[in-house]
């Protein structure tokens, strides 16, 4: 068993929060205060939420604990308090997409992955910092907040997701929602020290959520572990027709899947791909190798491998996304291009500079690269590589350019569209946190779930606890 120093075995997770509401160990009444707590404690440092739904947690705290005391269940998330990344709407305000631009109007009540959550009992607590429409980087500029890392505050907890990151981190509630087109669930994951799974394209359904890239968003859960992440996506994958992307491919009970026995996997690990482009962390690599063999003492048949056509796919990635955000982006660019963030306002302008031409040979290319990852992974079932190269970046130095990018390892699945998890391995020198990530197949979220479930019954990395908050964990 591998212990860090800052965790504690007394941090509750989505699941062990469950098992504790249902054997009356607390209530969920209780469960939420302490988050409210956490929040009025470390929020204005953190810079987590936009906005809070204090009064309305606590009411529907009030409730699942009347039905809970008559016998009754809401659903697996019953009384359980969690984030909305404000790019997904919700019913108490309009959603910002942490921008002057988007017009309040355009939200309209829950989005289908939040009135899923509401279904299942989940307890919404508000909605969650992020970067300007999912893009870009930090915006001083504007009197929205500054979202900090918890481990460091003059770090950044990476974006775009990254109020769902840092209050998972500090306990201002127990899971939420981040999307994903070019890592933004997997970056905020890896750098805030929790776990976050991106799940196959068309997974789950992107109704009510703001678009970025047509053709690469994602949402997914957030949380502290894969078992979490397995009971949040039994709960938001399936088909929905609002949706034309998401296909109707049956549910897996993902839960059931985490055996904690990898015998019969066969794994690529790839630590080739990308590390000409960066300065790699010295921990990272011994980091990855003691993950490795974590998963080889769980059953694991482990080879190594190279990610057919890296930087090729990255570009394709690129000139992808460029075109489709400038695509949504157009009429407001021509007119109040001046309202958008200075990151945005230097990005948005570039997806001119690609024709129709380079937009239809990128999609060419991507499926050229989907069918090449398609062979590699006919003899594997997963494929292992780090989330990020280095721990979380400094605000002060991050850059207008995309020169941050290349930091981190995650544009590539969403080019080609597999499920992939990043898990917690361990930290730098410094005390920042390193993180995996496994991909698996299209739609084979269990196997994926089940590797990064093993690897978190022998370690104990995802519950390590930020400085700020250590002895404050609900």
């Amino acid at each position: 068993m591998t212990i860090v120093s800052t965790s504690t075995s007394s941090v509750l997770t989505l699941s062990t929060a469950s098992d504790a509401l249902a054997a009356g160990a607390m209530t969920s009444t209780e469960l939420v205060q302490r988050c409210i707590d956490v929040a009025d404690r470390h929020d204005a440092a953190v810079g987590t939420y936009i906005t809070r739904f204090t009064e309305e947690a606590m009411q529907a705290a009030a409730v699942a604990d009347e039905v809970r005391d008559a016998g009754g269940s809401l659903g697996p998330l019953h009384g359980i308090p969690l984030g909305i990344k404000d790019i997904i709407t919700t019913s108490e305000c309009p959603s910002t997409a942490q921008s002057l631009v988007l017009d309040p109007a355009w939200s309209n009540g829950d989005a289908v992955v939040v009135r899923r959550l509401r279904a299942a009992g989940a307890i919404i607590m508000g909605k969650l910092t992020t970067m300007e429409f999912a893009s870009g980087l930090p915006d001083h500029e504007r009197e929205f907040p500054i979202p900090r890392n918890p481990w460091a505050l003059d770090r950044w907890p990476g974006g775009s997701s990254s109020g769902t990151g840092s209050g998972i981190a500090t306990g201002m509630f127990l899971g939420g929602l981040g999307t994903d087109t070019g890592g933004s669930i997997r970056i905020p994951a890896a750098y805030c020290g929790i776990t976050g799974l991106m799940p196959t394209y068309g997974r789950v359904p992107k109704s009510g959520c703001v678009p970025l890239g047509y053709s690469l968003d994602h949402i997914g859960p957030m949380a502290r572990s894969a078992r979490d992440c397995a009971v949040m996506l039994g709960v938001l994958a399936g088909h929905d027709p609002s949706d034309v992307t998401c296909l109707d491919v049956p549910v897996d009970d993902y839960p059931a899947a985490l055996t904690g026995d990898l015998s019969g996997l066969r794994i690529g690990v790839d630590l080739s791909s990308g590390f000409d482009a960066v300065d790699v962390d010295p921990a990272l690599v011994p980091a990855m190798r003691a993950a490795v063999n974590v998963l080889e003492s769980r059953g694991a048949e482990v080879v190594e491998v190279a990610l057919p056509c890296f930087d090729d796919v990255i570009a394709s990635l690129l000139v992808t996304n460029s075109g489709e955000t400038l695509a949504y982006h157009r009429p407001d660019a021509q007119s109040r291009l001046g309202d958008y963030s200075p990151s945005l306002r230097l990005s948005l302008p570039g997806g001119s500079m690609y024709s129709g031409a380079d937009y239809v040979q990128a999609q060419r290319f991507r499926r050229l690269a989907h069918t090449a990852v398609e062979t590699m992974m006919s003899d594997l079932d997963l494929v292992v590589t780090p989330t990020a190269f280095t721990g979380a970046l400094a605000l002060d130095g991050l850059t207008r350019d995309l020169s941050w990018f290349t930091k981190v390892n995650t544009p590539y699945w969403d080019a080609v569209g597999n499920p992939v998890i990043s898990v917690p391995i361990g930290f730098t020198a410094d005390g920042l946190p390193l993180a995996m990530q496994m991909a698996g197949r299209p739609f084979a979220e269990p196997t994926v779930l089940r590797a990064a479930d093993a690897y978190q019954q022998e370690t104990d990395w995802h519950l390590a606890v930020p400085p700020i908050s250590t002895g404050e964990q609900p």
